[in-house]
């Protein structure tokens, strides 16, 4: 089984997420357990706010490390969650290979949400990562997240039906997009499947589907192209 405790301000919004689908019947299973804390339960009972105006003056507000050292140590003396990562704009892009590893590892973690206009920086030091999923600016780090909820517990053996699966999607080789994918009707509106796929030579299968992930990664993904060459 892998844990996520999601420290956040809108924990409706990850139980929301973490009943549906392929991670709702993973906790049914006993496989995944994702579990929401309030930040704002951590306040003291103090009638300031998770958030300040910044030192130094400028736009919107910035989340003060009182509550979050305090929500973080009461995680983790409770649930003793193995990672603590920060989801912001400015960590380390979030790819399938850092999925796998989390994955692998086996570990329970912690996941903080931020934001407004991000975390006082004397919070950093309690994380091991800072984990961005792109080159945008949500909101909040809610849907990072179960972004990276999702990732991670679909590669943990057991969550998904087939064992086979993870292994020939998009970005499970590196440096290419999966193959095309059909199933039935064998015509559909006057397109047919390739006859290759009804053959049963699955040596020729094998060949086609690395040609057209090669053909289709170099066309959509010529950045992923050229690492391949590399």
């Amino acid at each position: 089984m892998i844990a996520f405790d999601v420290l956040t301000l809108f924990p409706e919004f990850i139980e929301a997420g973490a009943r549906l689908g392929v991670l709702g019947r993973a906790a049914e299973s006993g496989l995944l357990a994702v579990r929401a804390h309030q930040l704002r339960n951590y306040t003291g009972g103090s009638p300031h706010p998770v958030d300040d105006s910044p030192y130094g003056g400028g736009p919107g507000m910035v989340m003060r490390p009182e509550p979050i050292y305090a929500a973080v140590e009461d995680i983790t003396a409770r649930f003793s969650p193995q990672r603590r990562v920060l989801l912001t704009p400015q960590g380390a892009p979030f790819t399938q290979a850092v999925a796998a590893r989390l994955a692998a590892a086996g570990e329970s973690m912690l996941l903080f949400c931020g934001r407004y206009e991000g975390v006082d920086e004397r919070v950093r030091p309690l994380f091991d990562e800072e984990i961005s999923i792109g080159d945008y600016v949500l909101t909040g780090g809610e849907l990072g997240a179960l972004v990276v909820i999702d990732a991670v517990a679909r590669l943990v053996p057991g969550v998904l039906g087939s064992a086979d699966s993870p292994a020939a999607e998009s970005f499970s080789d590196p440096a290419l997009l999966e193959y095309p994918q059909y199933t039935r009707p064998a015509e559909f509106r006057g397109m047919g499947v390739p006859s290759v796929l009804t053959s049963g030579n699955h040596a020729a299968i094998d060949r086609w589907r690395r040609e057209q992930a090669l053909e289709r990664t170099a066309a959509r993904r010529p950045d992923l192209a050229s690492k391949k060459r590399d």
